[in-house]
């Protein structure tokens, strides 16, 4: 189920949103205070920001350029009750995809989220950009972070995982051998093994019992959002 991250301190304007996407089939998680804005986007690692300029703390302004620093590719949607032509020419530069001025319309916002998601999906790379549990991964920039903080990996661990985030399957453990072998240096069955390990250590909550790098006895591997 893909998160939308809103960031807006108006009660009212939470509730809307929550029961709006919550309704179509996406979690919404709200976050009212902008001091602690960062720290829920790190952790929930959404699929789209609705953000409001005004908050308790930070402003809008600093958020949508903290974010954009971090995710080039996640939409931010401003929402905002400043209707000057200022304000939504300085936060669409600042990296901002749409801007939206209350009162508004819980459909019209529905959409424009959706209108974001299609675009973001459509441009660049498959999965150049992934989000799964508290890890962000930028395969363009080869940058991994867990709950914010940044998680060094070796290039095969990079190339495994890319390889396995974009098979919707199960991948047998030749055609790993074969993809990880592409990249320079012998892998045996057994080294294979060790780079599993190793992912699950760096990027599961419980490597002992993982929940995204699943092992199918017999075949190979299997990774799970």
């Amino acid at each position: 189920m893909e998160k939308i991250l809103v960031i807006d301190d108006d009660p009212g304007v939470q509730r809307v949103l929550r029961w709006t996407f919550n309704s179509a089939g996406f979690q919404t998680v709200v976050v009212k205070d902008g001091a602690l804005a960062m720290q829920a986007y790190r952790s929930v690692a959404p699929a789209a920001v609705i953000l409001d300029l005004r908050l308790p703390n930070k402003c809008g302004q600093d958020l949508c350029q903290e974010i954009r620093a971090i995710s080039r590719e996640v939409p931010i949607l401003v929402l905002s009750a400043s209707t000057d032509e200022l304000d939504k020419v300085l936060l669409l530069e600042l990296g901002a995809d749409d801007y939206v001025t209350k009162p508004f319309s819980p459909r019209e916002m529905l959409a424009r989220v959706r209108v974001a998601l299609r675009r973001c999906r459509a441009s660049g790379s498959p999965n150049a950009s992934v989000c799964f549990g508290d890890v962000q991964v930028d395969f363009r920039r080869m940058e991994l972070f867990r709950e914010g903080v940044n998680v060094p990996l070796t290039p095969k661990e990079f190339k495994l995982l890319h390889f396995l985030v974009n098979q919707e399957r199960v991948v047998s453990v030749s055609e790993l051998l074969e993809e990880v072998g592409k990249h320079g240096g012998h892998t045996t069955p057994s080294s294979l093994r060790m780079h599993i390990l190793r992912l699950r250590q760096k990027l599961e909550k419980d490597p002992e019992n993982p929940s995204h790098f699943k092992t199918v006895h017999g075949i190979g591997y299997r990774f799970v959002r």
